[in-house]
């Protein structure tokens, strides 16, 4: 996605927009790993690589948000301002949240936890996506394949299952959360882009 920096027009509420959206993704990510009923695939990956090599799932998120990033260089993709907070904003986030929530023990809580927290990674991806500051890593790099003349439903399938592959052979937890997660975001964030995206905000007040 050839973006700028920061694209012109409001630059205060489009960066106010987007780090609200990283920090809530963070936290939402945290309440499905809490919620111990399964976790989205790229946070399989961090969740393995946690629990075999150490250092919190947090720290895994940014770290694998950085190599990712390194993989638009073939593919020329350019980072926004979106992008490079995303590889520091939403791991920290999450590992604060860790910190202050505990799992709960009571089924009901845990179900809570996990419904809440993929509506409002729903509403945060839509967020900082809506900000139109860049996309994450992670995005970057499915977009950036799907115009080499791949599918893009292909290439996201096949990144997240092979992430999820990995996080499993490294013992992340996989469960129903995992599969509700990956039915039920992309409606979510089909939902909450068009409330929350500034440009489309922004061409529609012009028009009246």
């Amino acid at each position: 996605m050839q973006s700028p920096l920061l694209p012109p027009g409001r630059p205060l509420w489009r960066v106010s927009q987007l780090l609200v959206g990283l920090v809530l993704y963070g936290v939402s990510d945290a309440m499905v790993v809490v919620s111990g009923l399964g976790v989205e695939p790229w946070d399989a990956l961090s969740q393995g690589l946690s629990r075999t090599v150490g250092l919190t799932i947090g720290i895994w998120t940014n770290l694998i948000g950085a190599a990712v990033l390194l993989l638009w260089i073939p593919l020329r993709q350019k980072p926004g301002l979106g992008t490079l907070c995303n590889v520091l904003i939403v791991g920290t986030s999450m590992d604060v949240t860790l910190a202050l929530v505990a799992g709960p023990d009571a089924l009901w809580l845990r179900w809570t936890l996990l419904i809440a927290g993929i509506v409002l990674n729903g509403f945060a991806t839509g967020c900082y996506l809506g900000a139109q500051a860049g996309p994450g890593p992670r995005d970057g790099l499915m977009t950036g394949l799907a115009s080499r003349g791949h599918r893009l439903w292909a290439v996201r399938w096949g990144i997240e299952l092979t992430v999820l592959a990995i996080g499993f052979l490294l013992s992340a937890t996989i469960g129903i959360g995992t599969l509700l997660y990956a039915f039920g975001i992309g409606p979510l964030v089909n939902f909450f882009i068009p409330l929350l995206d500034m440009d489309r905000r922004k061409r529609s007040s012009a028009r009246q």
